[in-house]
């Protein structure tokens, strides 16, 4: 049954409220049942900071499975058994992943009215996400949001710092997400999935014009006049440097096909499959993800994330 007091909704009112994008009620939810989870993660996990750690990641997870709650007066539970879930990951290995690959919500309704409160709760949570610096933005949406999340030693090598600073970062960015979240729930929110769509046409564009040997033109448009191709925190080429290498991964046969993009105020991520030419099928890894500061709007900064690692920082980005 919900704790709520007299006077207040029960936690199935407002789970039911939360799987219609009702962004009040996921925060209220949440706010609610804090204790009994913090309580659950200090007595696995022993220790304040990770059980922390924990709550904010079980958040995380109950953002996007609020709809798989078969019980929605059994929220409170259903909350301490996610928490559990997390801290005995956490003690087996790694802290768990939890990909945002698709932030509306499980609903069976599909009309207009459900459509609108889907993006508005997805919108609740990227306006959360732009709240971050643009160092923990990075760091959430290559951990959270990002179908290929890397691994903490993957995201280390592309930002140019240690493991433990990667971890700090992610700590510190899943609370402030959480404590933005619960604090902006009733807020205005931007149309991100009208931001998303356009940096996947984007995406396309970019590849198309790379086919069509217009890439210089189009990046002479849409990339900063300064715009840079990064290794950790080392420049190692400018523009005409990315735009060899695209020439020189076309000229090889290589080909980029586009799979997804996140994007928020200042940090864009484009997901794309790597097609090696017929004859030489082990000439690439299967996928890359390009990871970009923007500027104004335009691409500024780019590191590039493979699906089998990081490139060393020797060998010149043959798939810009």
């Amino acid at each position: 049954m919900g704790s709520a007091g007299f006077g207040s909704p029960s936690d199935g009112e407002l789970v039911r409220g939360a799987r219609t994008g009702d962004a009040a009620a996921l925060g209220a939810l949440l706010g609610r049942h804090r204790a009994g989870m913090q309580a659950v993660a200090l007595s696995v996990l022993g220790n304040r900071p990770d059980a922390e750690d924990a709550v904010q990641d079980a958040w995380l997870i109950a953002f996007r499975r609020i709809g798989d709650l078969r019980d929605p007066e059994s929220a409170g539970a259903w909350l301490r058994m996610i928490v559990r879930n997390v801290c005995r990951s956490r003690l087996r290995s790694a802290p768990p992943t939890t990909p945002f690959v698709d932030l509306s919500l499980p609903v069976t309704e599909s009309g207009p009215e459900q459509v609108v409160d889907r993006h508005a709760l997805r919108d609740w949570i990227w306006q959360a996400v732009d709240q971050l610096s643009p160092t923990l933005r990075m760091t959430v949406m290559l951990r959270h949001f990002s179908p290929r999340s890397p691994s903490y030693a993957q995201m280390a090598a592309l930002c140019g710092v240690p493991v433990g600073t990667v971890r700090s970062r992610l700590s510190e960015a899943r609370r402030k997400l959480v404590e933005a979240m619960a604090a902006t729930a009733d807020a205005a929110h931007a149309d991100v999935l009208a931001a998303s769509r356009r940096s996947a046409r984007e995406a396309v564009e970019t590849l198309a014009a790379a086919e069509q040997g217009r890439f210089a033109e189009l990046t002479a448009e849409r990339w900063t006049p300064d715009a840079a191709y990064y290794v950790g925190r080392q420049r190692v080429g400018d523009q005409d440097f990315l735009i060899r290498g695209m020439a020189c991964d076309l000229e090889a046969g290589v080909r980029q096909r586009f799979v997804s993009a996140v994007t928020s105020r200042d940090t864009t991520i484009w997901e794309m499959d790597l097609v090696s030419p017929p004859d030489a099928p082990d000439h690439c890894p299967p996928a890359v993800a390009w990871v970009m500061t923007t500027k104004d709007g335009r691409m500024h900064h780019l590191r590039l994330f493979h699906a089998s690692g990081v490139r060393d920082e020797r060998t010149p980005p043959q798939d810009a």
